[in-house]
């Protein structure tokens, strides 16, 4: 477990997976154990949404590559690359081709093993500031790698009138519960709050939406994606993707109590 403290915020962490989001005693995460789902966060990387329909199959310029629902990524272990009191960096590195176990398999996927084509590094940086918790993405690879992203957090709900708050529209829980596992779209905004006991403003720099998934009433997953993965047929799943420049790919998503 690795934990960062600034003032009265606590972050804990495990394997590179946020637990734990306390600020003066209230807790911001959903928790394992607790109904809803079995992780707290994750990401959706090289590609988001489903794929059975399109035989695990993804078209990418350098042929099709075998993936599963969300893509590879979740599937590799993070190392811990460094750990200061208020930051923590975490990094997964990939090799073209290689074979990744499939843990879907064989109870709710045909697909034993992954691979994509390309090599790349995904860095995760977490770092608490003054009344937040910033967490940055860094993928670095070959040019002209295709992919999307997707950060995959869960939060704890205090109460049963908790709203999802944009500019434009106020969501209830119901109403994400009743989408079913598609998740629900909120396209071409930056900024969401979850108003709840206590608040949270989600902002993400890099991404394009956010969709929202639960099907419980205790928690609620508030994602930031490049792409929302319902818009097209699962066999043309390779029109969202985004193309990595010669730079690094810089993505930032900011937890911020209110």
């Amino acid at each position: 477990m690795t934990t960062l403290k600034h003032k009265d915020h606590e972050v804990k962490i495990e394997i590179g997976e946020l637990v734990g989001y306390r600020v003066d005693g209230h807790e911001f995460m959903h928790q394992k154990g607790n109904p809803g789902w079995r992780s707290v966060d994750t990401e959706m990387f090289p590609l988001i949404g489903p794929t059975n329909e399109a035989d695990f199959k993804v078209k990418t310029p350098k042929g099709f590559a075998v993936q599963d629902q969300h893509g590879l990524l979740r599937e590799m272990e993070y190392e811990l690359t460094e750990h200061t009191a208020s930051k923590a960096v975490f990094s997964k590195k990939y090799t073209a081709n290689t074979t990744v176990l499939n843990s879907k398999y064989p109870a709710k996927s045909t697909a034993e093993k992954l691979s994509w084509p390309y090599d790349f590094e995904f860095v995760k940086t977490f770092k608490l500031t003054g009344d937040a918790l910033e967490v940055t993405f860094t993928i670095s690879g070959e040019e002209g790698m295709p992919f999307m992203l997707g950060y995959h957090p869960a939060f704890m709900l205090h109460s049963k009138n908790a709203i999802i708050s944009t500019t434009s529209q106020n969501i209830t829980i119901p109403e994400v519960m009743a989408v079913g596992s598609r998740a629900l779209q909120v396209p071409k905004i930056d900024t969401i709050t979850l108003k709840d006991e206590k608040s949270i403003q989600i902002t993400s720099e890099g991404f394009s939406h956010f969709m929202l998934w639960t099907e419980v009433p205790n928690m609620v997953c508030i994602e930031p994606i490049t792409f929302y993965p319902y818009a097209v047929a699962q066999e043309n799943l390779a029109e969202g993707f985004t193309r990595l420049k010669k730079e690094p790919a810089v993505f930032k998503v900011v937890l911020k109590p209110m």
